[in-house]
């Protein structure tokens, strides 16, 4: 029989399994490190370092920062000395000679093949042949700050200005030195004026001086008479206070015993070190460049100071003032406006209007009102004296001369000036006794800079706004406008020799060119621009140099053209370097050097003349290691000048020798743009319209045709009269409406 099983026991639940719903843990912050250093890495707990406590942290955090500074410092000058160890430089080429002086030098000038340094109390010259110094004249109490030389054809007429601002005029005839005149100095030291500036015509026919005094500034205008100069001397009249003859005498003789050695003549230079290959390290001879002999101690030391000698003196032509601020007028009608005017002359200033006073204070209210916030809330501080920039100008129909006012032929006739701040250029007459300016022409903007070429034919003038305007003096007509980039402000103007690229080089073209002019501008920015102007085609600029960012210290300050290399210009920096520059390619095509045992001051203020015929210059090297630097109170300090011939660079051998180009090759030249005949046409009816028609016109198959020279003549003289008549009716005719008015 069968037994019935038992029942299965009831089994229990595992015990893993959890009653109630699944839930994600809540995040817990009780194992989390204490550190508050962001991105905290996990590291190995074996590796691991406890966290420092305040203030440990934080000075750790200060060190680290101050590591990571330097090390971009170190790896920015790292790569700034490797990117300057990667730069091509031109080759540098050491100076020819030396000339040692023991008293610290001021100023040079050159003029002719003579050279001309002031000195602590007075001035030497040197002969360039051979860098022999020949005379001394050291008769002051102070140092000459200043000096101009003009070459008056066979003779040279120096001006040195002395620290107390004291000119003294001294000519310079063959083998004899004459003092002409202090012109400026008082017998009451209150009353002592300054000379600032020295402005000579070319030719040596007139003089202007810019003169400071009492709080004023004025330029006094002088007439030198060097037709008598030169018959004074070569036929001389002692006076008859004067006790000593003068006498030829020798160096040795000319300087106080005191001064004994400075006239020894320098020991020539050690031979340069050899430069690299493939330079030269030999000097051609003075055909080229000049050896390095040593000069004789009395050869050509023959000159002759003459004191007892009285030349005749500068004549005073006039003195022409800062023109007077523009104010109300006092004038009741227009009429009465034409009729206080006698002349003409002296239209286009500002001071003769119809513009009340109450009217200009309601302008300068609106305007200050209008700008107020703008202005400058701080005290104005006292503006400086007004400074002019004077330019002799020659003959030109420019200007409107009488028949019976003309001077002769080559002399200056009119004097261009433009005061600080002035938007005029006022232009007075040489030849008749002005009050008035005989022209005014007014500009846009104030005029900051102006130039006039060493031929005296073209003008530059540079405005505040950054406009150049390129006048051509010869033919009377603008070449142009040209606009600088925005905030290169113009700062000086250096005219080239006009020179063509024929052939891949920089050539003269034989002949006169009219009515084609270049130059350079260097900016505030220290960018320097090329400007080129030529007959009908219209003017051009083009950036030589930028404005150094990467390298401040390499900043232009000077810019010096090299008349003798056609399109060379040497630029000076603050650093020190001397550049020569290629403006034809916008290329450095040198260098030159003076001795390491030289300092230079830092930012550079260079001392230098550039001969204007010959191929050299000299610069003046600042004095050597181990003596320190001049002060006022000590001026014996060793200094030299040095003497660098452009001759002996390779690159600029073939220059040297060969740099003129003939109008024929030029006329067949694809590298010279031809002027096309419909161009040159506008421009020969321009110039007859203007009654100046050119006596000699060139075509563009080379042939010439002759004008009438005679026509011209009567359509110029026509002009000159028309001005004057038109201004006679048109006073007359203001007179007998203001006479109908009263009525």
């Amino acid at each position: 029989m069968a037994s019935a099983r038992p029942p299965p026991a009831p089994r229990r639940p595992p015990a893993r399994v959890r009653k109630g719903p699944l839930e994600v843990p809540p995040p817990t912050e009780k194992d989390w490190p204490k550190d508050d250093e962001e991105d905290y890495p996990f590291l190995d707990p074996d590796q691991g370092l406890d966290a420092l406590p305040q203030p440990y942290r934080m000075i750790s955090k200060a060190v680290n920062l101050l590591f990571e500074e330097a090390w971009e410092v170190i790896e920015t000058r790292e790569a700034a000395r490797e990117a300057e160890l990667n730069r091509v430089r031109p080759p540098e080429y050491p100076p020819q000679e030396e000339i040692q002086l023991n008293r610290m030098s001021t100023c040079m000038a050159i003029s002719q093949d003579y050279l001309f340094i002031g000195g602590a109390r007075g001035f030497s010259i040197h002969h360039l042949s051979n860098s022999n110094r020949i005379y001394v004249w050291e008769k002051l109490k102070v140092a000459v700050t200043a000096i101009w030389a003009a070459d008056l054809g066979n003779e040279i007429l120096i001006a040195p200005v002395d620290e107390t601002g004291i000119l003294r005029l001294f000519y310079f005839y063959k083998d004899t030195l004459f003092l002409i005149k202090a012109i400026n100095e008082a017998e009451d030291s209150s009353k002592q004026t300054t000379c600032v500036h020295v402005e000579i015509s070319k030719g040596g026919d007139f003089m202007a001086l810019l003169l400071q005094g009492a709080g004023e500034a004025w330029l006094d205008v002088y007439r030198l008479p060097k037709d008598m100069w030169l018959k004074e001397v070569e036929h001389p009249q002692l006076s008859l206070n004067s006790k000593k003859k003068g006498k030829t005498v020798t160096t040795l003789e000319t300087v106080p015993s005191e001064n004994l050695e400075m006239e020894l003549p320098p020991p020539p230079l050690p031979p340069p070190p050899p430069p690299p290959p493939p330079l030269p390290t030999t000097t051609a001879p003075r055909g080229g460049a000049r050896g390095l002999a040593a000069p004789s101690p009395l050869q050509d030391v023959n000159i002759c100071f003459r004191g007892d000698v009285k030349l005749c003196q500068p004549v005073h032509h006039m003195k022409i003032k800062p023109p007077k601020p523009v104010s109300g007028t006092t004038f009741k009608s227009p009429l009465e406006v034409f009729s206080k005017m006698e002349e003409w002359y002296g239209l286009g200033s500002g001071q003769n209007h119809f513009i009340r006073e109450n009217q200009w204070e309601q302008h300068a209210d609106i305007f200050y009102s209008s700008y107020k916030k703008y202005l400058d809330q701080e005290e104005e501080e006292e503006e400086p004296l007004s400074m002019a920039t004077a330019h002799f100008l020659l003959p030109s129909c420019i200007t409107l001369v009488p028949g019976e006012a003309r001077g002769p032929p080559g002399v200056a006739s009119v004097l261009s000036v433009h005061w600080t701040g002035s938007h005029n250029l006022f232009l007075y007459s040489l030849n008749r006794a002005m009050k008035e300016p005989e022209g005014v022409w007014p500009c846009a903007a104030p005029i900051t800079v102006s130039q006039l070429s060493p031929s005296c034919s073209h003008l530059v003038l540079a405005c505040e706004d950054g406009v150049l305007t390129l006048w051509d003096l010869s033919d009377g007509f603008p070449l142009g406008v040209v606009a600088l980039p925005e905030e290169s402000l113009c700062e000086s103007i250096h005219f080239l020799r006009y020179f063509v690229v024929h052939k891949g080089q920089n050539l003269f073209p034989e002949g006169v060119l009219k009515s084609c002019m270049k130059f350079v501008a260097l900016c505030t920015d220290s960018s320097l621009h090329l400007v080129t102007a030529g007959g009908a085609q219209y003017p051009s600029s083009s950036e030589l140099l930028g404005r150094p960012e990467k390298h401040p210290e390499e900043a232009l300050c000077e810019v010096a053209p090299v008349p003798a290399l056609p399109g060379m210009v040497l630029l000076f920096t603050k650093n020190g370097s001397v550049n020569l520059m290629d403006v034809g390619k916008a290329q450095v095509l040198c260098a030159f050097t003076a001795p390491m045992s030289h300092q230079l001051p830092f930012p550079w203020e260079p001392m230098f003349v550039v001969s204007s015929h010959l191929p050299y210059f000299l610069l003046h090297g600042g004095h050597p290691s181990g003596h320190s630097k001049p002060t006022d109170d000590s001026k014996d300090t060793p200094n030299s000048i040095f003497y660098f011939n452009f001759e002996t660079c390779p690159p600029l051998q073939d220059m040297c020798k060969y740099h003129t180009v003939s109008q024929k090759d030029l006329s067949y030249s694809k590298d010279i743009p031809q002027v096309q005949p419909l161009e040159r046409l506008c421009e020969h009816l321009l110039k007859t319209r203007c009654g100046q028609g050119p006596s000699m016109y060139k075509l563009s198959d080379g042939s010439e045709k002759v004008a009438v020279e005679r026509e011209r003549r009567k359509d110029s003289s026509f002009q000159k009269q028309k001005t004057p008549d038109q201004w006679s009716r048109l006073r007359r005719f203001s007179v007998l409406l203001q006479r109908e008015l009263k009525k």
